[in-house]
């Protein structure tokens, strides 16, 4: 190989603590991580910059480091003609975000890995995907790619510059394609113009059509492969049943859970819910499994279950948990935080670790195999790859009919048949798990458990969102003032001859200023772990937080926020997350935290927040609802009104708020205390001098739009009230 540029390499990598970026620590690429340092050399030896964004578990950003990163003759290209910086995009999510909108305006497609091509000034000027090691289908390769744009860089730099700024200026003006701020005209306000039409139950009719448009009524889900869990959207028709009543809407949730749970891309054997589906049906799994993926998973089978009190959903939400608990929960003493994800790859192959052969079956379940086969679609050749993946028959009645088994007996055959499968899983290879610790992901699993408790009434899921939360309020705080980390990760503490018990087993390493999706899912675990505690520290801790939300990251202009706080100098700019995508937007979600906290504090400004919030999104919720919808369920609250339930007494008062959980009331605001409060609005209502109340039992207030029902005394009482 020619090698007149081989230069000596620094990879500076292996001080950091993000599981991906330690991948690449031992490339023979001169890597930087997103610091200061990395800008300074790119201006000091006037190179161009390549970032490269991906993560640990991405199957695509493993094959390009084997064929590319690897290779020591394209390390030493990299090395000799660019600046090469890593970046971990669940790390660095402001990061992935401009530059992922580079690679679409440039290609009109995106994904990981992604690398961009910068100025040192960090324009992008050019970004694509994955690059093959040789050129192929209407790709190039990496090398050639890289000796183009070093060329350009070099030759045509004015051509590079203007293109870079044309793409900066493109970047600036994306979100102002979603964003359309209401401007009264002279005599009118909004609330006489424009808010009326957007806050009707006709809006919110229009918005369910076009749902409608995109379900899969086959198979579950919206639109076709590759198939993405969609729970914000799940969540929304779940809402919208329970005000309109229409079928349709419950129909389509249960139609997609169940396939969901039946198909590929739940693991049957260990629980947990893959990133997505490759095909329409739910079989084949993208196999990695996410942290955030598996929260809102929970949730959306929680709100599922307080309306069909079914075993197969209850059992899954205890297996998805279970799952989380077993294999992300990180290895500290009381208190701990959960890790980020568990890759697709092992022993060099996607999906290794997860699929069968079917000998191997065979041997393990001898005359069960037949069964077994019957049950989870297994065959001889494989259904995938000549391997099997488990898929669960939904209708078992024929099955056990044809082996003349009980539905009984056959379910404890099945639940064998599993265990015997996860024994020897468990003694094969493991992927790899990302164990930083991501305090917006932390947040969301911490709301999972929160809304886990409530649907099933377990004392233990309460105490889990506890523990977390206590891990993650002590642990991403910054050491001063109110603001927190984005990343925590945990480093072993060598044992000396002074270590004893009570010595700490674990250095925790922060990295990384909070962004607005961390804040605005710590403020929504703070109150739904208010909702199954009823501690009311908890609303304090999310009001005092929305305050700093308010300070570092509100546009005044548009009434939205932007995703980075006002003192970060590290981005060319600074961009809105608008679109619910993989996970809720942090608009829409500090939205909602507004919605819930201003009736918790009695707050009007911060309704009105949430509404300027809606308005400035509104055509763009209708027009994209299934990629809005965490917004329009937002919209659908404010237009039906929170039902607002107070129950105050001596006795009984959280044990008849933890009963009333169980029900399904979306958007509902409960608050339980054994005695009247004056600093919270719900909390001052006068109990009643009702001499036949001689036991103190606590009472029950139902309230909707500034009008209250007469107190009762019995959950069965308030939600007959409520239904009506």
């Amino acid at each position: 190989p020619h090698t007149s540029y081989l230069i000596p390499y620094m990879n500076r990598l292996i001080h950091e603590t993000s599981p991906y970026l330690l991948q690449h620590a031992h490339n023979p690429v001169n890597w930087y991580a997103w610091k200061p340092e990395a800008f300074e050399a790119a201006r000091a030896e006037n190179k161009p910059i390549i970032v490269s964004i991906g993560y640990a578990t991405c199957h695509w950003c493993h094959v390009m480091e084997r064929e590319s990163f690897e290779n020591e003759e394209v390390a030493a290209f990299m090395n000799a003609h660019f600046v090469c910086i890593k970046v971990d995009r669940e790390e660095r999510p402001d990061v992935d975000m401009i530059y992922m909108e580079a690679c679409q305006i440039i290609n009109q497609s995106g994904g990981w890995p992604l690398n961009c091509f910068l100025t040192p000034e960090g324009k992008p000027f050019f970004a694509g995907t994955y690059f093959p090691p040789v050129a192929m289908h209407n790709r190039p390769s990496w090398l050639q790619a890289m000796k183009n744009l070093s060329d350009a860089f070099t030759h045509k730099r004015t051509v590079v510059e203007e293109q870079a700024d044309k793409i900066v200026a493109m970047i600036k003006n994306g979100d102002s394609v979603l964003i359309q701020p209401k401007i009264p005209i002279p005599g009118e306000t909004l609330e006489t113009s424009d808010s009326k039409n957007i806050f009707s139950t006709k809006n919110i009719d229009i918005i369910f059509g076009e749902i409608g448009q995109r379900c899969d009524t086959d198979s579950g889900g919206f639109g076709a492969a590759p198939k993405f869990p969609q729970t914000h959207t799940l969540q929304f028709l779940l809402e919208y049943y329970f005000y309109t009543k229409n079928p349709n809407a419950l129909e389509h949730v249960n139609l997609t859970l169940s396939r969901m749970i039946h198909g590929g891309i739940y693991d049957q054997v260990g629980g947990g819910l893959s990133r997505y589906a490759t095909d329409n049906d739910w079989l084949i799994p993208h196999f990695e499994k996410m942290l955030y993926d598996n929260a809102l998973w929970v949730q959306t089978l929680a709100a599922a279950y307080k309306i069909k009190k079914s075993t197969l959903l209850s059992e899954t939400i205890k297996d998805s948990l279970d799952f989380v608990q077993r294999e992300l929960v990180s290895d500290t003493d009381s208190a701990y935080g959960f890790f980020s994800g568990i890759d697709a790859d092992s022993e060099g192959k996607e999906g290794t670790f997860y699929v069968w052969d079917y000998k191997e079956l065979k041997k393990m379940l001898g005359k069960n195999i037949h069964l077994f086969s019957a049950l989870y679609n297994i065959t001889k050749t494989g259904n995938w790859e000549n391997t099997n993946i488990l898929w669960r028959t939904e209708s078992v009645e024929p099955i056990a009919e044809h082996f003349g088994l009980s539905i009984e007996d056959l379910e404890k055959t099945r639940k064998e048949c599993l265990e015997k499968l996860y024994g020897k899983r468990i003694r094969r290879e493991r992927p790899i798990t990302d164990t930083k610790m991501l305090l917006s992901w932390n947040a969301l699993m911490i709301s999972a458990y929160a809304q886990a408790a409530e649907a099933l009434d377990y004392d233990d899921y309460i105490n889990a969102a506890e523990n977390v939360l206590k891990f993650v309020l002590k642990h991403f705080k910054k050491e001063t003032g109110k603001g927190y980390y984005r990343t925590v990760s945990q480093k072993s503490i060598p044992k000396t001859a002074n270590s004893d018990k009570k010595s700490p087993r674990f250095n925790f390493v922060k990295q990384y200023d909070a962004f607005l999706e961390d804040y605005a899912c710590l403020i929504e675990a703070l109150l739904d772990v208010y909702a199954v505690t009823f501690k009311p520290e908890y609303i304090d801790t999310a009001h005092e937080l929305s305050e700093y939300v308010l300070v570092n990251f509100l546009d005044k202009t548009d009434n939205l926020f932007f995703f980075t706080e006002q003192n970060q100098k590290d981005l060319i700019l600074r961009k809105k997350d608008i679109f619910d995508n993989a996970t809720p937007s942090s608009n829409s979600t500090m939205a909602r935290n507004f919605f819930r906290l201003s009736v918790l504090l009695g707050n009007d400004s911060y309704k009105e927040q949430a509404k300027k919030m809606i308005e400035s999104v509104a055509d763009a919720i209708k027009k994209y609802p299934t990629a809005m919808a965490r917004w329009a369920s937002v919209q659908q609250a404010i237009v039906y009104a929170p039902i607002e339930i107070s129950i105050i007494g001596k006795k009984n008062a959280v044990k008849k708020a933890l009963e009333l959980n169980t029900y399904f009331i979306p958007n509902s605001v409960i608050m339980a205390s054994p005695e009247r409060d004056e600093k919270y609005p719900m909390l001052r209502h006068h109990l009643p001098n009702d001499p036949e109340n001689k036991s103190d039992e606590a009472l029950i207030f139902i309230c909707q739009n500034f009008a209250c029902h007469a107190p009762v005394k019995s959950v069965a009482e308030a939600w007959k009230l409520i239904k009506g």
